[in-house]
């Protein structure tokens, strides 16, 4: 990789850093909440969120899911770099993506800014990965898994789902859940979800 190459790489990870940063810290001064409660509320430490906040640490998915669990958001929203008020149309090269600083697991949202009550993701889940997420990440959305390649293992509670390329399933009630990929090589899936009414 380039030398100038690198710099726009670095430049695009600061600024999408800043902007989930700038996201968290908004969500938070709409609710008048302080950084007690928003750890009270989503179970992460109040230094985490004080050194995401200030750009300080890269928060992982795992945080991320708690975060917008206790928002009543769904995580797109965080990761959102900026709203483009009446875009219909997201090109590729213009999807926000981001990436788990922890697992490399990454989330491209491939839905327009402006699209409504439905959100389409693609999820790329690396081998041997595992992420969790609590309940609260989706009591305020149904949502769809449908597999595109490889496989997952997802576990909703008590229950365990294997899913195949090609299979797709409906979430049930809210439980804490994980996304893992046992296998020896990446998974990647399409999330369909849309707000609960």
């Amino acid at each position: 990789m380039s030398e100038t190459a690198r710099r726009i790489e670095s430049y695009d990870e600061s600024r999408q850093a800043r902007a989930i940063a700038e996201r968290i810290r908004a969500e938070r001064d709409i609710r008048s909440w302080s950084l007690a409660e928003l750890s009270a509320r989503s179970g992460v430490s109040k230094a985490m969120i004080s050194k995401v906040e200030r750009c300080e640490a890269s928060p992982t998915a795992s945080v991320l899911g708690r975060l917008s669990g206790a928002f009543g958001l769904p995580l797109s929203v965080l990761l959102a770099m900026a709203e483009r008020e009446g875009d219909r149309l997201a090109r590729r090269s213009d999807q926000p993506v981001w990436v788990d600083p922890e697992t490399g697991y990454s989330r491209r949202t491939l839905s327009p800014p402006n699209s409504g009550q439905l959100e389409l993701i693609e999820v790329v889940l690396p081998a041997g990965v595992r992420v969790p997420y609590p309940a609260s990440a989706f009591s305020f959305q149904h949502q769809q898994i449908h597999v595109l390649e490889g496989e997952l293992d997802f576990v909703e509670g008590p229950r365990s789902h294997q899913l195949s390329a090609g299979d797709c399933l409906q979430l049930g009630a809210p439980e804490d859940c994980v996304f893992v990929n046992g296998s020896d090589r990446a998974t990647r899936y399409l999330v369909a979800l849309t707000r609960r009414g």
